[in-house]
């Protein structure tokens, strides 16, 4: 009974760490940075060491991170200190450089090219003509995916020459 009650303990922890710090997977590599730094490290970085880096990663101080995930303080930066912050200072080539901030980790990672270059963003209001809309008719979650049903209404005015009576919108007289 006691091995029932670890794994779900287990499972539980797991799935709460999974969804914390989430937007440093819109910012970071994070695939290559835990394959990059389990490397360094010679295992798999655990949940925590992943969650503690994803914390970091979304600007948060020790403290922050702490605080957010209800822990002691002195305990994550003692964690950070036994792992993240060696893990990284060794893949970087710092390994005798003294850590001066918690910043430094986020610079590091950064300048050795795994902070994602964000997405071209267009402007709506200026690519579509006046008097179209852009509705969202729905929004959903399931499965770790986000689902956003957009309809888009272009109205798009024709040019004075032409008109709708010209127009062959049946094609009835092809051949």
């Amino acid at each position: 009974m006691l091995d029932f009650h670890q794994e779900l303990h287990t499972h539980l922890f797991m799935a709460s760490t999974n969804d914390r710090f989430v937007e440093a997977e819109s910012r970071w590599d994070l695939k290559t940075l835990y394959a990059d730094l389990a490397a360094v490290k010679g295992k798999p970085l655990t949940p925590v060491e992943k969650l503690h880096l994803r914390g970091l990663l979304c600007g948060n101080s020790p403290a922050e991170i702490a605080e957010k995930l209800q822990k002691n303080p002195k305990g994550v930066e003692t964690d950070l200190c036994a792992s993240i912050y060696k893990y990284v200072k060794g893949f970087v080539g710092k390994g005798i450089e003294k850590i001066e901030n918690w910043r430094n980790i986020a610079e590091w990672l950064e300048d050795a090219g795994y902070k994602t270059k964000p997405p071209a963003k267009l402007p709506i209001q200026d690519a579509l003509p006046k008097n179209s809309a852009v509705n969202i008719s729905n929004i959903s979650i399931d499965n770790n995916q986000i689902t956003i049903d957009v309809l888009l209404q272009i109205i798009i005015p024709l040019p004075s020459e032409l008109s709708i009576q010209n127009l062959d919108l049946n094609d009835n007289n092809a051949n």
